[in-house]
C-alpha cells in the first residue's frame, strides 16, 4: 500500500519528536504545513525556533516507513490530525480550555498540557476512536485493589457500559484492568492507552485482557513501535486519558496514588472530576476523600450518579431510579398521625374508645384515620374493635 508523503511526515515527527510537543503545536497553529516543517527540522532551520534543540537527539533518525510497516503488521493504524478518526472535538475542548486561561489548575500551564501529534492504534477496526469517545468515561484507580475495590469498580463499570458508554482507562493492573475487563463482559467498549509502543504490552501480567481488548477495543498510545513504558511517559499518559473523557472517575485512590494525577488533568481540562468513597477504616481511599472533601471531585456510588454529572441536565435522575428501586413500605409511607394509630394496633383487637385513649386523638379524627389504614389494606375491622391486617 502506498504511504503518503504527509502520514511519512507526521510518522517521522511522532519518533524524533516526544510528545506532546508545545513549539510543534504553535508552528501548526500558525499555519506552517507538516511537510514544510518535517523540513526545517531535517535541514536544521533557525525558522523552526525551539524545534531545534527538541529534535536535536533525534532529526536524523527516520523510521517512517518501518514503523508504519510494523504497526500494519500487527493490525494497527496511525491516527494524525488529517485523519477522519482523530478525535477533534474531545482533543480541542480539553486543551483549548487549558490554553483559555480560564482553568485555575497548574497543570493547565504546562509544558505537557498540548495535544498529542500523532496516535498509534491497534484494535477492532470498525471502531472509531472519535465515534467511540462521543460518550466515553476514564476510571483509574489503585494498582493494589481491595476487594471492596474490584467489587465497586465492576458495580459501576458494568452500569457504565450497559448504557452504552465507552470505559477508558491505562490498562495498568488493579483498578484499570477491572474496569477494562467488565467493559468488555459487560458486552460495551473500551480503550486502553498506554504508556508504550503499541508493539508491547504493560504490564505483562495483563496480556490475555489486551488480546480482548485488541480483539473488541482499542490500544491507543502516543508513543512509535518500540518505545518502553518510562514513569515520565505514564504521566504524560494520563493527561490523554482525562482529555478523552468527558470525566473521570477514581476508584481506590491512596493519599499519593498516582490515579489523582489523572483526576488533576481533568480538572485542568474542564472536565468532571468524580471519586467514589472506601471504607474508613483504612488508607486505601484517603486519595478519594480529601478530594471529595475540598470539592475538587463529586462523591459518586454508582453508574447512574456519573452519568448524571456527564449527561444533559434532566435526562439522567438518579434519585427517581433510587426512589423506584428503593420504594417506601405502606408503613413507611403513613404519615405521623396514621403511625400514632397503626402503632397501638396489634392481632388482639381494640375498641374506638381504647384507640382514643393510646393515641390521645379525637374520636372523630381515630374514626377517619381507622377508615383511611382500612382503605389501604393495613387494618380491618372486627366488629367495633379494630386490628391489625397483618
Amino acid at each position: 500500500m502506498k504511504i503518503s508523503e504527509r502520514t511519512l511526515c507526521w510518522a517521522y515527527l511522532s519518533r524524533v519528536l516526544e510528545g506532546p510537543s508545545k513549539r510543534l503545536q504553535e508552528l501548526l497553529s500558525a499555519g506552517h504545513d507538516v511537510e514544510e516543517i518535517v523540513s526545517g527540522i531535517k535541514n536544521r532551520s533557525s525558522w523552526i525556533g525551539g524545534l531545534l534543540g527538541e529534535t536535536q537527539a533525534r532529526y536524523n533518525c527516520d523510521r517512517s516507513q518501518e514503523d508504519l510497516a510494523q504497526v500494519e503488521s500487527l493490525g494497527g493504524w496511525l491516527l494524525t490530525p488529517d485523519s477522519a478518526q482523530w478525535p477533534y472535538e474531545q482533543l480541542n475542548q480539553a486543551f483549548g480550555f487549558a490554553a483559555s486561561g480560564r482553568s485555575e489548575h497548574t497543570r493547565s500551564y504546562q509544558e505537557d498540557a498540548v495535544m498529542p501529534h500523532a496516535l498509534w492504534v491497534r484494535g477492532s477496526s470498525h471502531l472509531d476512536l472519535g465515534k467511540v469517545l462521543a460518550q466515553s468515561v476514564a476510571i483509574v484507580g489503585t494498582r493494589a485493589v481491595s476487594s471492596y475495590g474490584i467489587d465497586a469498580t465492576q458495580y459501576i463499570a458494568e452500569g457504565l457500559a450497559q448504557h452504552k458508554w465507552t470505559i477508558v482507562s491505562g490498562g495498568a493492573l488493579g483498578v484499570d484492568a477491572v474496569a477494562h475487563k467488565q467493559a468488555l463482559d459487560s458486552g460495551g467498549v473500551t480503550i486502553a492507552v498506554s504508556a508504550c509502543g503499541i508493539d508491547r504490552f504493560y504490564p505483562a501480567g495483563n496480556r490475555n485482557l489486551f488480546d480482548k481488548i485488541v480483539e473488541r477495543g482499542l490500544i491507543v498510545s502516543e508513543y512509535p513501535p518500540g518505545h518502553t513504558p518510562q514513569r515520565h511517559r505514564f504521566l504524560t499518559r494520563n493527561r490523554l486519558v482525562a482529555a478523552f473523557t468527558q470525566g473521570t472517575v477514581v476508584m481506590e485512590a491512596a493519599w499519593r496514588s498516582g490515579a489523582l494525577n489523572t483526576l488533576n488533568w481533568a480538572q485542568a481540562f474542564g472536565k468532571v472530576t468524580m471519586a467514589v468513597p472506601g471504607p474508613i477504616t483504612g488508607v486505601g481511599s484517603l486519595g478519594c476523600h480529601e478530594k471529595i472533601r475540598n470539592g475538587q471531585a463529586q462523591l459518586v456510588c454508582s453508574a447512574d450518579e456519573v452519568r448524571a454529572l456527564l449527561s444533559a441536565v434532566g435526562e439522567v435522575d438518579p434519585e427517581q431510579q433510587y426512589e423506584i428501586d428503593f420504594a417506601p413500605s405502606h408503613v413507611q409511607a403513613l404519615s405521623r398521625n396514621e403511625l400514632r394509630v397503626f402503632d397501638v394496633l396489634g392481632a388482639q383487637a381494640k375498641t374506638s374508645d381504647q384507640i382514643v385513649q393510646e393515641t390521645a386523638l379525637s374520636l372523630g379524627l381515630c374514626m377517619y384515620l381507622l377508615v383511611v389504614l382500612e382503605r389501604k389494606g393495613l387494618v380491618v375491622r372486627a366488629h367495633n374493635a379494630w386490628r391489625r391486617a397483618v
